[in-house]
Order: structure tokens, then C-alpha cells, then sequence
């Protein structure tokens, strides 16, 4: 070094053109090397000199860039990287009061003592480096700067209060995300500059932050190290940080280094506390707006002069504490820390034998931690490393090329891919030295293509999570005091300067994301002002709309296609219920009205036509007395009544009474009093909803689905949900009531007293198995026995061919009137096995003999024996003669292993379980010595009785019309319907009549 050669220190805060002074003296220089804290600052003078000479003369050298072009002639170079030796004419150390960092300082106070330029040597930091500069460097000027702008401490704001242009610092990486993500749905988002991004990816962030695109940027303290941006307020939100090893507070001096980034040039700057960080104290605020702070006494310091001789003796030399009280030994860092693990390794000490062997575990040992997982992770990828090193005397491409194609990709989340950039930074580093890779070249461009790719994926992921272009565009404009274009398309979507921001929802405007303060305000009134024409245009076209484009939902919603318009709420009377609709206030009562209207008639037109049997029975005058007092009891029911409730009642109406009441359709059933056509899917629905806000449920309970003859019996269902969507629960199911009552007819008929077994009518009513029909059995009172015995094989039925053209006759269809109490199904319901036409309804008066039916010859029909059938033997295995076959099971069948069959036999158990046992529908019960399911016309035995019988005691046995056969048994409970007069134009009226004719 020349002994006429510069050393000065320029000294001063933040925003005096420091950096800008040092580059403008080294390009005076032919040749100069600058040495810079941050590699994201060191690309941005990289940048600037290559701007200033071209990319010929300009090297860049960080541990993962290397860019040395052959004509290189200006070094920028991260301090750690600040090649020794190259004997430049000019050399400065930017940031130089990092000597007393405790992580870095070492590495800075070295190139304090030792790095020289030929011709000049500039240090570049605050004044509080002034007194160990002038003990430490002999000779040494001072140049002092001022500040272009004045700095001010404004206090806390909330982040929502923050103004445009503010850089919010975090110490943590969740911090820094929490704020972005806040700043994101307030304020349109916010750029997002962390020290380990790479300085791609940086660039990016930065551009939406300079470009405007983003007024807000939430940063580390990386920002504090030189990057220049056009920052007006500065906001910490934490007042402490993790230096690596515990949490401590910051020193007013590093608040000064931060804070120091707002303003720039001559624009004055702020800074403040926000979130959950503490105020400031007065005295510091006041240290860092003046720009005073208590000098540094004390540097850190390690031993440079290393010794390879052997581990131990590198180790010691590190470990070597200074001899100048102004120095103080640096604690132990992470590339000592990872020397001291590999030497405890039995294979790394045996390796490391020779002084060249310790040099390259040294060398080794100081690759950088950049993915930070662990001090034992990290050790043992160095293990690695160092054995191919020490083995092959280069990385193996292979091994290298594994490493690299593992991490290239660029699908994933943020912390994905930032954590794929910090591997992949270890392995760029590694491609950086020469002496270490088979091509140099070819590794470090692979190295940072992936880094390339993973850069500009994190980039698009940070900004796709942190800004909201959209929000961002609209607030622009706001600040522009301009009139915002808002427009509205046919699906309701609702656009403001082309950019979505929601959607109308019937007659309501629902914002698509929401936003705070003023500027959401801002937008909704731009919003309503564009819906205000488009709320009339759909409210005309409501108005007009079919009821078919109408329906209410299970829960009581009103709703127009696909769109809420409003609800249903309980009235003065349970079959007019009032409407309230779902009409935004800035719509205008004027619309709010015409929608209203327009529900309150659909509604109103619903119940009259699925309800209109009874509304009938309000309006029939003729109804008088009882009959007219039980109507309004059913209308109040909707159409539905247990009769156990209304048994009294019913004792008291007459036969005229419950005739004219039956003219409405009421069917008084042994269980329920209903309306069967009230049953069908539609006004089961509607019935549900309007009980549902007469009584003021919260949640309704919702219909059965259509077709069904018994649903499960859930517990915790009150039977009165069961009963209003007509079902009466029984045993494991509910079953619909009017197959209740058609299975009530079947069980009228049977000995309860003595037992009987389930006819395949009644199971086909039901639709259920033998073992669910038993439980249903007990449900309604009977006692269910099982038992077991040999299944009877029917023999295959022969058809004489002179029978075939008689199967194959249609049958006469069954005229409508005698379907009259049948429920109907919805056009496209299907009924299920239960759902079958229902028997005569049971009436008060005595059955009447049957009438007479003639004989119609039947010459096709097998012959049936009058004999009656045989028991079958005892003993299954015993041989069996033709008189012993059981009936229905051919004579010469050969014997075979009995199969067994399962059955029940039923008998009435009493009123058990709150149900009552079948009864006659008159409301007397049963008659004095009746048993149960004994009906009128029936001993007790279950035989019938009267002049059916054979004669007035039921003597004899019952005789047929022709006085030979028996007659069937055949119970009608009402009057003989009319005979409907025969077609003429019937295909089969002809021989129809012929036959009557020879009768």
C-alpha cells in the first residue's frame, strides 16, 4: 500500500449518501472492491455499477453469485466473500459498526485491521464507531455527513391506520406473514422483503412496492442494511428479537439503523410502534430523531491467523482471545461449532491427518447454514461433503445432480418453496469454488436456474397470497377523488372500474370480500349506486314470474330459482302465515314493497290449493253442532288427529254427522282421524312448515321421502313430528297412517284372543320383513311369540291349456269411486310394496251380509278338494302316504331333509306401550264379551256370526249362493256402492253382459 495512500471514515445516520459517496470514489479508481453487509444490497450495487461501466469490467461475489467476467476489474462482494490479496486501488467496507455484532462482528472488525486499497480505504457507518476506529486504524480521517432529511417519532398506530407508502418491520417470519395477510384484506396487500429471499425474488417484491401496484411493504430488518426504497413511515411492530440464541430487546441504535430507511433524499420520514409493540421510551425516541447515541467501547474479535497443523491445534487458535483491551473474543460461531462436532468423529479425525486435510475440513466447516434446521443436521451433511471431497477431491455429479433435481420444483405453498431456496443456496454455495466441482461453470448455472425457477415460484405464491390486485386497483382510484364506474351484468355480478366486487343475491347486494373502513364504505355506495335501476328491472320481473319459478324450502325459506328472497313467519293463524322479505334497505321501500306483495300471494295461493279440503270445511255452512265443532278441530289439527286425543268427541258425533263430515274426506280411522288426500308428498311438506311456525320450532323437522310406507323411529323424535308428517311411530319404524288403518281392516278379521300369524297381505302392506313386522306388532300392543316348523313345499300349479286363453283375459278395471279414501301418489312416485289400495273404511253400523254373486263357470280353473287338509306328521323322516301329504306338496315327491321356516304367532297384549288395541271405528270399543280384534258379525272365537253363518245363532255351516260351497267371508263396514253401469263402448261389455244374462 502506498504510504500516501487514504484511509477515511464516513460517518454519519442513515439517508447521507454514504453508499453513493463510496461507489462515485471507487469508479474514480481503476480498479476497486466494495464490501457490502447484505447480499440483496450487494446486488443492488452490482446492478448500479454495471449500469455505470458495463457488465464486462463488473464482478459480483456472494457465497452463492459468482460473477467474474476475464476483464473484471470493480469487485462488489458480500463482506464474508471479499477476496484477500487482489490489491485493488480502491477498497471501502460499507456498514462498518457491525464489528460489535455478536453473530458477524469478527468478520467485520478483520477487515477493519487488514483490508487495504492501494490508494484509498473508506469505512462506511454510524458515529458511534468514531472512537475504536481512531484507536484501532493510525492515520485514519473522519468524514462526517449529515442527514438529507429530518426524521420524526409519531407514536402507535393501528395498521389499519397506517399511512400509504409505510414499511411495517417484523422480527419473525410468522410476524411478518400475519401482517401482510392483514394488510391484504384492509388495504389490498402489501410487498413482502425478507434477508432470505433471493435477490429475485426480492426484486420482484420490490418492483410492486416501487411500481405502485402495493402502497404498503412489511420487511425484516434486512431493510436496515442500505436497500433504498421510497419508504415515508417506518412501523415496528415488535420492539425484540431472536438473535439466534435468546430473545432480547433492539438497542436505540439498531432502532435508528431501521427507522433511518423513511424518507428519502430530501423527503422527511417518520417512524412508530404498531400491533402489539410497546412505545418507545421518550429518551430513545429523542436519541434516534438527533442522531446520538453512547459510543462502542468494545469490538469483536477472532484470531486470523490460523494454525492447520491438526484439528486441535486450528481449534486452538481459533479459540485464542485478543491481547488489545479494545477487542473482545467473538462467541463461539456456527462454523466453530460444526469443526468441533466432525472432530469428534472417529472417521472425520482419521481423515483430517495432514495440515492440507485440516485446511479443507476448515473450509468445509464455514459453508453457511442456510437451512437452519439443526447444528446436527447441518454437521452431518458437512460429514458428507468433506468425505467425497477428501476421497475424490471433488464433488461426485451424480451425487451433486441428485441433490439439485430433488429440490427442483416448484409446486407447493410459501414455506415449501422458501424452504427449497435455502437448500438449494447450500449447494449453489458449494458450486461457487472451483477446486470443489468437476465443471464449475456448468454446476453453478444449474445451481442458479433452480434458484431462478423457485424465485419467481415464491414470488408469484407471495403475491398471490398478499395482494389483492383487485382491492388494490379500486383504492387507487379512490384516493384520486374520482366518481368510481360501476356496472352490473344479467348473472347480477357486480363490477366497480372492471374489477368484480359482488353479486346480487335476489334482491340483496352481497360484497365478495370484505372490506374495512372508509374505502369499504367507499365501494358499496358505488355498488348500490349502480344496482339502484337494476333492483326496479328485477322486482317488475318478480312480480311478474310464475308461480312455478317460486317454492318454499323445508325450514321455512322463500326462494326465486336459486335466490333467497325471503322466509316465512308465523301469523295470526296458522294457515295464513306472514312473509318477510329479504330486500336491501338502499333498494327503496318502493321495491321492497312489490316484493313482499309478490310472496304474500304465492303463499297464499299454495295453501288454498294443497290445503283446500280444509278450507272447505271453514266455509261449509251446512256444517251445524258437533259436526261443525270437529271440523274446525280437524282444520286446526291440519287435517290430522290421534284419535285416542278426541275420543270423546267422536262418542258424541252421530251417524248423519259423521257423514257429512266424511262428505270433506275426513276418514275416521281405529288409530288416526285424517284427510288421505292431505297425505300426499306436497301438503305433508307445506303442513310440516306452517305447524313448524305456529309453534315456534327452531329447527323444523323436515318430510319423510315420498312413497314410503315406514321410516325409522328415531329416538329423540317427538311422535308428534311423527303424527304431523303423517306416521305413527310403532316399535323400531313409524308407519304412515293411512296403511296403519288398512292393516288395522286385515287384523279386524283375525282371533287376537286365540293367535294368529301375519298374512302376506299385511306384510305386503307394510312392505316389511316377517322379523320388522313383529316389532311393529308389539308397537301397537300385540304380543309377538316366535316359533319354527317344517316349511311346506308347494307343488308346481299346472295350467290346462284350455285355461291359458282365461289367464290371458284383462281384468275389468276397479271403478273410481271405489278408490275414493285411496291416497294418490305425484305423477313419477312410485309406491312402494306397502303402498296398495286401501280396504272399505270401517263404519258404526253392523256389517251386512254379503251380497249374492253369480257364479260366472270356469271350466279352466284346477279343481280344489272340499276335504279339509291333514296335518302333517309328527316326524319329518317317517314315511308319508299320499292321504298324509301335507296340501300342496306332490304325492311322489321324494323325501328329503326338512327345511325349517320361522314364524309368528300374534295376540293381543293390551294397552301397552300407550297404544291402544284395533277397534271398531263407531268410538264405542269393543262390545261387552267382544275380544280384541273380534269385529261385529264375530264370536269370540273369531267365527262369524248371523244369518251369514247359517242361520240367527251362526248354527250350521255357511252355504254358498249355490247351496253347496262354502261362501268366502266377506265384512263390509258401509252401505253396498252402486253398481257402475257397464261401457257400451267396453271391448268387453258384450261378454259381460252375456254372462249376467245366463245368470
Amino acid at each position: 500500500m502506498s504510504t500516501r495512500a487514504r484511509i477515511a471514515a464516513v460517518l454519519g445516520p442513515t439517508n447521507t449518501g454514504k453508499t453513493h459517496y463510496a461507489i462515485d470514489r471507487m469508479l474514480g479508481y481503476r480498479t476497486g472492491m466494495i464490501g457490502l453487509p447484505l447480499r440483496l444490497l450487494a446486488r443492488e450495487v452490482y446492478d448500479k455499477v454495471v449500469m455505470a461501466r458495463g457488465p464486462g469490467v463488473v464482478a459480483l461475489v456472494t457465497g452463492e453469485e459468482r460473477i467474474v467476467p476475464p476483464r473484471a476489474t470493480y469487485w462488489i462482494c458480500t463482506v464474508e466473500a471479499m477476496p484477500e490479496g487482489m490489491g485493488t486501488d480502491f477498497v471501502a467496507v460499507d456498514e462498518i459498526q457491525l464489528c460489535a455484532d455478536p453473530e458477524r462482528g469478527h468478520v467485520f472488525t478483520d477487515r477493519l485491521l487488514r483490508m487495504r486499497g492501494q490508494h484509498e480505504t473508506l469505512f462506511l457507518g454510524s458515529d458511534t464507531m468514531r472512537g475504536p476506529i481512531a484507536e484501532l486504524v493510525p492515520g485514519v480521517e473522519f468524514v462526517r455527513r449529515e442527514r438529507m432529511s429530518q426524521l420524526g417519532y409519531t407514536g402507535s398506530k393501528k395498521i389499519s391506520r397506517l399511512q400509504a407508502r409505510t414499511a411495517i418491520v417484523g422480527f419473525s417470519v410468522e410476524n411478518v406473514y400475519a401482517i401482510a395477510e392483514l394488510l391484504r384484506r384492509q388495504k389490498g396487500g402489501a410487498a413482502v422483503v425478507m434477508g432470505a429471499l433471493s435477490p429475485r425474488t426480492r426484486n420482484a417484491q420490490v418492483d410492486l412496492y416501487q411500481n405502485g401496484d402495493v402502497d404498503y411493504l412489511v420487511a425484516t430488518d434486512a431493510i436496515g442494511m442500505g436497500l433504498n426504497l421510497d419508504i415515508n413511515h417506518v412501523a415496528f411492530s415488535a420492539l425484540t428479537k431472536f438473535d439466534g440464541r435468546r430473545m432480547r430487546p433492539l438497542q436505540p441504535n439498531e432502532l435508528a439503523q431501521i427507522a433511518g430507511r423513511a424518507g428519502r433524499g430530501m423527503s422527511h420520514g417518520t417512524f412508530g410502534v404498531t400491533g402489539e409493540a410497546g412505545p418507545i421510551p421518550d429518551e430513545w425516541a429523542e436519541a434516534i430523531c438527533n442522531h446520538r447515541f453512547t459510543p462502542l467501547r468494545k469490538l469483536n474479535w477472532r484470531n486470523a491467523d490460523l494454525r492447520f497443523g491438526s484439528i486441535d491445534t486450528l481449534i486452538a487458535s481459533l479459540e485464542e482471545s485478543p491481547k488489545d483491551d479494545r477487542l473482545v473474543k467473538a462467541r463461539e460461531a456456527d462454523d466453530l461449532q460444526a469443526l468441533k462436532a466432525l472432530s469428534a468423529q472417529a472417521e472425520v479425525a482419521a481423515r483430517a491427518s495432514d495440515p492440507a486435510s485440516v485446511k479443507l475440513l476448515w473450509d468445509v466447516c464455514r459453508i453457511p447454514d442456510f437451512r437452519g434446521i439443526s447444528h446436527a443436521e447441518h454437521a452431518g451433511l458437512l460429514d458428507v461433503i468433506f468425505g467425497h471431497l477428501h476421497q475424490r477431491g471433488v464433488i461426485p455429479d451424480d451425487f451433486l445432480a441428485r441433490q439439485i433435481n430433488r429440490i427442483d420444483r416448484t409446486e407447493g405453498d410459501i414455506d415449501t418453496l422458501s424452504r427449497r431456496l435455502a437448500f438449494i443456496r447450500t449447494w449453489t454455495y458449494v458450486a461457487q469454488r472451483r477446486e470443489w466441482v468437476n465443471d464449475e461453470s456448468h454446476w453453478r448455472d444449474r445451481a442458479r436456474a433452480v434458484e431462478d425457477r423457485l424465485s419467481d415460484a415464491l414470488h408469484d405464491r407471495l403475491t398471490q397470497r398478499f395482494v389483492d390486485r383487485r382491492t388494490s386497483v379500486l383504492l387507487r382510484r379512490l384516493k384520486q377523488k374520482e366518481a368510481l364506474l360501476a356496472e352490473v351484468n344479467d348473472k347480477g355480478e357486480v363490477t366497480v372500474e372492471g374489477e368484480f366486487v359482488g353479486k346480487l343475491e335476489g334482491f340483496r347486494f352481497r360484497q365478495d370480500k370484505e372490506a374495512s373502513g372508509q374505502e369499504a364504505k367507499t365501494l358499496k355506495t358505488a355498488s348500490i349506486q349502480a344496482l339502484a335501476p337494476h333492483f326496479h328491472l328485477r322486482a317488475d320481473r318478480f312480480y311478474n314470474a310464475p308461480d312455478t319459478e317460486i317454492d318454499f324450502t323445508e325450514q321455512g325459506g322463500l326462494m326465486w330459482g336459486t335466490e333467497a328472497v325471503g322466509k316465512l313467519e308465523a301469523g295470526d293463524d296458522a294457515l295464513k302465515p306472514r312473509v318477510k322479505a329479504f330486500v336491501d334497505d338502499e333498494a327503496g321501500p318502493d321495491v321492497a314493497q312489490k316484493v313482499q306483495r309478490r310472496l304474500q300471494h304465492f303463499i297464499d295461493r299454495k295453501i288454498a290449493a294443497l290445503f283446500e279440503p280444509l278450507l272447505n270445511i271453514q266455509h261449509d255452512e251446512t256444517l251445524t253442532g258437533l259436526a261443525r265443532g270437529f271440523g274446525f278441530r280437524m282444520v286446526e289439527a291440519m287435517g290430522i288427529l290421534s284419535r285416542a286425543e278426541v275420543a270423546d268427541e267422536v262418542k258424541a258425533l252421530d251417524q248423519d254427522a259423521r257423514s257429512s263430515l266424511r262428505k270433506h274426506g275426513i276418514r275416521f280411522g281405529q288409530y288416526t282421524i285424517f284427510m288421505p288426500l292431505l297425505l300426499k308428498p306436497a301438503p305433508t311438506r307445506l303442513r310440516l312448515v306452517l305447524w313448524s311456525l305456529a309453534r315456534g320450532l327452531d329447527h323444523f323437522p323436515e318430510a319423510p321421502p315420498p312413497g314410503l310406507v315406514t321410516v325409522p323411529n328415531i329416538d329423540g323424535i317427538p311422535a308428534e313430528h311423527y303424527l304431523i308428517a303423517g306416521y305413527r311411530k310403532s316399535g323400531q319404524r313409524a308407519i304412515r297412517i293411512d296403511m296403519l288403518e288398512r292393516l288395522a281392516d286385515l287384523l279386524r278379521a283375525e282371533d287376537s284372543r286365540g293367535g294368529f300369524e301375519a298374512k302376506a297381505d299385511m306384510l305386503s302392506i307394510t312392505g316389511l320383513t316377517l322379523e320388522q313386522f313383529a316389532d311393529l306388532m308389539q308397537g301397537l300392543g300385540y304380543k309377538a311369540e316366535a316359533g319354527e316348523r317344517i316349511k311346506v313345499k308347494p307343488v308346481d300349479a299346472v295350467v290346462p291349456k284350455d285355461a291359458e286363453a282365461e289367464v290371458a283375459r284383462p281384468v275389468e278395471e276397479t271403478p273410481a269411486e271405489e278408490n275414493a279414501d285411496t291416497p294418490v301418489f305425484d305423477e313419477g312416485q312410485s309406491a312402494e310394496a306397502g303402498a296398495v289400495v286401501a280396504p272399505p273404511e270401517v263404519d258404526d253400523a253392523a256389517p251386512e251380509a254379503p251380497e249374492e254373486v253369480t257364479a260366472i263357470p270356469d271350466a279352466g280353473e284346477a279343481p280344489i278338494s272340499e276335504e279339509p287338509a291333514e296335518p302333517a306328521p309328527e316326524d319329518p323322516v317317517a314315511d308319508v302316504s299320499a292321504e298324509d301329504v301335507p296340501p300342496g306338496t306332490a304325492p311322489d315327491a321324494e323325501i328329503e331333509a326338512p327345511e325349517m321356516e320361522s314364524f309368528y304367532t300374534f295376540t293381543w297384549g293390551g294397552n301397552r306401550g300407550g297404544n291402544r288395541g284395533p277397534r271398531r271405528e263407531g268410538g264405542g270399543g269393543r262390545r261387552q264379551g267382544q275380544g280384541p280384534g273380534q269385529g261385529r258379525g264375530q264370536t269370540q272365537d273369531g267365527k262369524p256370526r248371523g244369518k251369514s253363518a247359517g242361520g240367527p245363532k251362526g248354527k250350521g255351516k255357511p252355504r254358498g249362493k249355490d247351496g253347496g260351497k262354502p261362501g268366502p267371508k266377506n265384512f263390509e263396514a258401509r252401505p253396498p256402492r252402486k253398481e257402475k253401469p257397464i261401457d257400451p263402448d267396453n271391448p268387453f261389455a258384450a261378454a259381460l253382459m252375456g254372462l249376467k244374462d245366463k245368470s
